[in-house]
């Protein structure tokens, strides 16, 4: 804070990816609303509709993320072993378990439905999100959430949270859950596993959703803010 903070009063603009983060570094930083522009995020190649799916052999539902503490996974894992699915539908899972997620996924009887895949690239990350069922992201703290966008632009149906950014992103494109309910994310998992006609409405809405988060956009913005402060700068100079 001792060098951020400075440098947003210091600053023409402030660029960041979210309304959500707009309004959290102007309370933050106490600077104007009018100096905080939202860039967004984009997704572009290889999340797209078209490309190889991965084949596990069996059905599965993703998570994408880090294991840090704001992902919410002691939650997720519960929810997934309340759902009554993990015997038909399997969860793979980013990342290499620490000794505690382990612990975690022995306690509910998961070891045989729960895969890590460490840390693909993102082509292989695209397979995996066009060959799920759904991703999981019911996430506690977001200032964007990007693997809901990717997921959408692949065609995959998102399960969210209604916390922080995301709901901003995923709009009605996707499942949002409390992410502090278990039961709720347990029912949402159910949701996507069983109702077909509500997951091919996320689809379709989800792949509307994403082609409005594009790098173009987000580059144009950006640009925009830099030709303003250009512009301040040379009015100050004249």
């Amino acid at each position: 804070s001792t060098i951020i903070k400075p440098a947003c009063h210091r600053a023409a603009f402030v660029l960041t990816v979210s309304e959500y983060s707009r309004r959290e570094i102007s309370g933050w930083a106490n600077v104007s609303d009018d100096r905080i522009v939202n860039v967004g995020n984009g997704v572009g190649m290889p999340f797209t509709l078209s490309g190889p799916k991965h084949d596990p052999g069996y059905p599965y539902l993703l998570y994408v993320g880090s294991h840090k503490v704001h992902k919410n996974l002691p939650r997720l894992l519960k929810a997934y072993s309340e759902s009554g699915v993990k015997n038909d539908v399997r969860l793979i899972m980013t990342g290499v378990p620490d000794p505690q997620m382990q612990r975690n996924v022995q306690a509910l009887q998961l070891d045989s439905s729960v895969i890590f895949i460490g840390y693909p690239d993102n082509e292989e990350l695209a397979q995996f999100y066009r060959g799920a069922h759904a991703l999981l992201f019911p996430s506690l703290y977001e200032g964007f959430g990007l693997p809901p966008v990717e997921a959408m632009a692949c065609g995959t149906p998102v399960l969210t949270s209604i916390a922080c950014a995301l709901p901003e992103i995923v709009g009605d494109a996707g499942i949002t859950v409390d992410p502090l309910d278990t039961g709720a994310i347990a029912h949402g998992i159910r949701r996507l596993v069983d109702d077909t006609s509500l997951i091919e409405d996320l689809r379709r809405r989800g792949l509307l959703r994403a082609a409005q988060f594009t790098w173009e956009k987000t580059a144009a913005k950006a640009l925009s803010a830099l030709e303003a402060a250009m512009s301040a700068t040379d009015l100050i100079s004249q």
